[in-house]
């Protein structure tokens, strides 16, 4: 069936195009008996205003876009939470994207979102490289980095301090008393693995021990599957090669862990301690209640959003403003170059204690 036209709905209710068109964007204008009669007609046909093509017409959309990495990690689906509400609050739609950590996947739907005008865009990289940062740079469309900052340049970030969240997982386990740690995570030169694992380090430093303390395990996807994967490997070394904690760079890899050590007779955390991170729903509730580094990821979502929303106004009205780094673990007040940095939380469970 054909869509209702304007046209149609002008002829119905006895009265001009333009009238119509008044009654649709500026009903004020409109004497209440023609209003009356549009709405009618309105509802008689069924017309449905075709809001992609009005938005096209005024060069602006209601429309936002995140686009995370993975949208089967919960970390991301909370997050999205966040960054949802956000966006409604401001009159806005948010358009949720998965690049899949594939980099062709994200620039392919970078340009379809381009192509329909989309208002902003909240991204979470696949590639951190100071080229693709000058690429996205580039976009003619306000970006936002989530999870990510652009250190020398002008894109308004917000992030965790991941090396402090390594940090404060392994000096936690340190504290426990364990000396043979395992740390697992994947694949090296992804920015949040890199900087978890310069915190690991850290805390190893710190404490004036050997880096043989830690055991870096390196997976190819921090994914279920893989921590279950590592969780058999370890059961396999037996004592006194074994480690005797593990710190999974996330929960998802630690829930795998976990679960697999489990099955396989483990004690945790008499046998095994273990850490996770990002402190997803499902960590509170696992079998042994998880140990995990907390993100606060509502507090990401709706900043990330906020910061675009800045950003996007000052790009309107061609202002700028001067860069600003800001660390807190509040909601901010901010500004359109800002980049945010909050900072994590240990939250200890039966998991590793």
């Amino acid at each position: 069936m054909a869509a209702v036209s304007i046209k149609e709905v002008a002829a119905r209710a006895g009265v001009s195009i333009g009238t119509v068109s008044n009654v649709l964007n500026r009903p004020e204008t409109v004497t209440e008996t023609n209003r009356l009669r549009v709405q009618e007609a309105i509802e008689e046909l069924g017309y449905v205003r075709n809001e992609s093509a009005r938005q096209l017409r005024m060069g602006r959309s209601r429309f936002l876009a995140l686009v995370v990495l993975d949208i089967a990690n919960p970390f991301f689906t909370e997050l999205a939470r966040g960054a949802e509400l956000t966006a409604e609050a401001g009159g806005h739609t948010l358009l949720l994207c998965s690049s899949a950590e594939d980099l062709a996947r994200e620039r392919r739907h970078l340009e379809v979102l381009r192509q329909q005008r989309v208002a902003g865009i909240v991204l979470s990289p696949v590639d951190t490289s100071e080229e693709r940062l000058a690429e996205l740079r580039r976009l003619d469309v306000p970006l936002v980095l989530l999870d990510r900052s652009d250190p020398d340049g002008p894109t308004p970030s917000v992030s965790v301090d991941d090396v402090e969240g390594g940090r404060l997982a392994v000096a936690h386990l340190l504290a426990a008393g364990h000396r043979h740690i395992a740390v697992v995570g994947g694949p090296r030169g992804f920015l949040q693995v890199d900087h978890r694992m310069q915190g690991a380090r850290r805390a190893v430093a710190d404490a004036g021990l050997p880096p043989e303390t830690l055991v870096e395990v390196e997976v190819p996807a921090m994914h279920l599957e893989n921590g279950r994967a590592i969780g058999a490997t370890l059961d396999s070394w037996g004592r006194p090669d074994r480690p005797t904690a593990v710190f999974c760079l996330n929960d998802l890899l630690a829930l795998g862990v976990l679960q697999e050590v489990v099955q396989r007779g483990l004690k945790v955390p008499d046998d095994l301690a273990l850490v996770g991170y990002d402190d997803i729903d499902f960590a509170a509730a696992a079998t042994v209640p998880l140990t995990s580094v907390r993100q606060p990821t509502d507090l990401l979502g709706r900043s990330a959003v906020e910061l675009l929303l800045q950003r996007a106004a000052a790009d309107a009205a061609g202002a700028t403003a001067d860069r600003t780094v800001d660390v807190r673990d509040d909601l901010p007040v901010v500004v359109p170059d800002r980049q945010v940095v909050y900072l994590p939380e240990l939250v200890v469970r039966a998991s590793s204690s």
